[in-house]
């Protein structure tokens, strides 16, 4: 123990000597493996703000809207419009065994809203009890819309965050009324609010029965009778995704009668599709800003090799005077060993501080949409840890051999 104690000494006095020359070394490294994390922190922030605004569409979500559908086979020259009816969502229900929920929505942006305290416009939709359990609608107050609710055509609604805060300034909503366009509605719960900032729709809606909604504000214009906006939907699993789609573009298409083959016909979002997408990408991402990191922590490593096959050289003189004073293989071999680890280590250890640092420093700051904070992977920070390790046993034990094979009498012969 005192031997290496006494060695660590001696490793300490050897970098204190040559300042400058260590700092630039550390430097290079610290630098390398700052790089390393911040890039891989960056990437899994962006990777984690998306995964957040997907969740909160809800887990799953598949959407399908009213869409254009050719007269003629595979002519979209002689498309027309078709609507998504309520019979269409009936019908998926009925005969989609891969469906697991779905949830017919009827949306209207243009009902005003009044309260005894002030009026407010947003968006206004009707939905059945299921959807909550298809979108990510986490309750603050009251409860949600219920079969009963549905069955009765009971005049009722659930605010969102953002409506509830401007029909209901500063006052308690929940058992109040409402009125939209005119018709009483009584407030039995409002949402959370969802996301960050004001950019979502979610906050400035509310929730009423389907029923209700089809008969005080069913859709405008021509042909639009027992019309819907949109039908939401889950797959059973979402490995079952590609198979719900396919039983539901079959189903309206033998309602509406076009081919459900030809893709164009249809409108959909599948957020199953887009989270695969978006992970495909994000890895990839990380893949290469890891290489960035990784190229710039080996240019710091090679730095370290450098300098210690310089040091060693610089000190053949000394090693062979050592030798020649009775010093063993051993003890030339775990100086420069310890030389190179404290080197690299060290250098990593403040780099590592650092982007830590740094990252929680913008963990502060509030991002833009679809950023979170970086966050320090603990996967590249092992994978930084293990390089510098490497680099510092070639740095020290390479060179160090070399010099610790030689005879004293040709040490000392060197210039």
């Amino acid at each position: 123990m005192r031997m290496i104690m006494d060695i660590f000494a001696q490793v300490l006095r050897t970098l204190w000597a040559h300042k400058l020359r260590s700092f630039l070394t550390m430097f290079g490294v610290a630098w390398g493996v700052g790089s390393l994390l911040l890039l891989v922190g960056l990437g899994e922030g962006f990777r984690s703000g998306n995964r957040r605004n997907l969740a909160e569409f809800g887990e799953n979500i598949m959407f399908i809207f009213p869409g254009r559908a050719p007269v003629i086979a595979s002519s979209m020259n002689s498309a027309r419009n078709y609507l998504l009816t309520y019979q269409d969502y009936a019908d998926i229900r009925a005969e989609a065994p891969h469906v697991r929920k779905a949830s017919p929505v009827l949306y209207r942006d243009d009902v005003r809203g009044a309260s005894e305290f002030a009026t407010a416009n947003g968006q206004i939709a009707g939905v059945e009890p299921q959807y909550n359990q298809i979108r990510f609608l986490p309750l603050k107050q009251g409860r949600w819309l219920n079969e009963l609710d549905e069955v009765q055509k009971r005049n009722v609604i659930v605010l969102g965050d953002e409506l509830t805060r401007n029909l209901f300034p500063g006052r308690p909503a929940v058992g109040a009324t409402v009125l939209l366009n005119g018709i009483r509605f009584e407030v039995i719960g409002t949402v959370k609010r969802i996301g960050r900032g004001d950019e979502n729709l979610t906050n400035m809606r509310g929730y009423v029965p389907f029923q209700v909604m089809a008969t005080y504000f069913p859709l405008k214009g021509e042909n639009h009778q027992n019309s819907i906006s949109l039908i939401n939907y889950q797959p059973r699993v979402p490995a079952e995704h590609l198979l719900s789609r396919e039983e539901v573009h079959k189903i309206v298409a033998r309602n509406h009668g076009f081919d459900y083959r030809n893709e164009d016909a249809f409108e959909n979002l599948d957020t199953v599709e887009q989270a695969e997408m978006i992970g495909k990408i994000f890895d990839a991402m990380n893949m290469f800003l890891g290489t960035v990191g990784l190229v710039t922590l080996t240019l710091g490593a090679i730095g370290v090799i450098n300098i210690m096959l310089v040091a060693v050289s610089e000190r053949t003189r000394e090693i062979g005077l050592r030798k020649a004073l009775g010093a063993t293989n051993r003890s030339i071999l775990v100086q420069f060993f310890l030389e190179g680890i404290v080197i690299t280590l060290f250098s990593g250890l403040i780099g590592m501080g650092l982007a830590g640092a740094l990252m929680a420093l913008l963990g502060t700051q509030q991002g833009p949409a679809g950023f979170d904070p970086p966050k320090l992977v603990p996967a590249s920070a092992i994978l930084a840890i293990g390089s510098l390790t490497l680099a510092g046993v070639v740095a020290g034990l390479y060179p160090a051999r070399k010099a610790a094979m030689l005879q004293p009498v040709e040490a000392l012969r060197q210039e």
